[in-house]
């Protein structure tokens, strides 16, 4: 397998008496679709916030292409992210702009590239994701939730990025929609030979779109198996989690 292009390597978070990550190794090779389940409050979006750099952990490292990232900032950290894209829970859209002025944001904010350049290039990336031109002009407000998703999806992959986080890539989606928007998160990714961390409890899309699955569970990668292997991990807390049980040793959240 080829060397990870992330690894967290005992990563700890605490906010006040709060320890929400406790010790976190994971990694994921070029080419690799790695999908992190857990339920809410797991820490998921904790950890991929100190994988991406927008957290600090308190101890443990972060590293990235084989360097170690942790306390990087300014032109290091810039360098890395340009080979990160990300697809955010909420789509994240501006709503001021543009379809083809979210996609094109990094081109022509970033890259200075001409707005014209910009442009073509956004439409372009736009059909990759099933939307025609007809909608480039439009703003977020006027289409809907499942064409802001695949708009976010191309402004994620528009620089051709290495690795792609996709946070909660699904939540609020029609099942429909929803699985439309796993096959090209597939397509994508394969297509660009990246890397892909999503983190979900939405166990249709994990099934669909990953490689490995990893559970995090009060802070820690308790299990990693091929996602093949999720429905028979031999692990209570992950056996409980995917068939959506109340009985078990996770305590529901009240």
């Amino acid at each position: 397998m080829s060397e990870p292009i992330l690894k967290l390597e005992n990563v700890v978070k605490t906010f006040g008496r709060n320890e929400v990550l406790r010790g976190v190794d994971l990694d994921v090779a070029p080419g690799q679709s790695l999908v992190v389940i857990g339920g809410s409050g797991s820490g998921k979006s904790v950890m991929l916030k100190n994988a991406l750099g927008l957290m600090t952990p308190d101890s443990g490292k972060v590293f990235f292409d084989g360097h170690d990232v942790t306390q990087s900032t300014g032109k290091p950290r810039e360098m890395m992210r340009a080979r990160v894209g990300m697809l955010f829970q909420s789509g994240a859209l501006f709503d001021s702009l543009t379809v083809w002025e979210n996609v094109a944001f990094r081109l022509i904010h970033k890259e200075r590239l001409k707005r014209s350049d910009a442009k073509e290039r956004a439409i372009a990336t736009l059909k990759k994701v099933r939307l025609g031109s007809e909608v480039a002009g439009l703003y977020p407000a006027e289409i809907s939730g499942g064409m802001q998703k695949r708009v976010s999806l191309a402004r994620s992959i528009i620089s051709e990025p290495d690795l792609i986080f996709f946070d909660e890539p699904t939540t609020g989606l029609d099942p429909i929609t929803a699985d439309a928007i796993n096959d090209l998160i597939l397509e994508q990714v394969r297509d660009l030979g990246a890397a892909a961390v999503s983190i979900t409890h939405d166990m249709p899309s994990a099934r669909k779109i990953a490689d490995e699955i990893a559970m995090l569970f009060e802070g820690k990668i308790i299990w990693r198996g091929k996602a093949a292997d999720v429905e028979h991990s031999g692990n209570e807390y992950v056996d409980q989690f995917v068939h959506g049980r109340a009985s078990g040793p996770i305590q529901p959240a009240m």
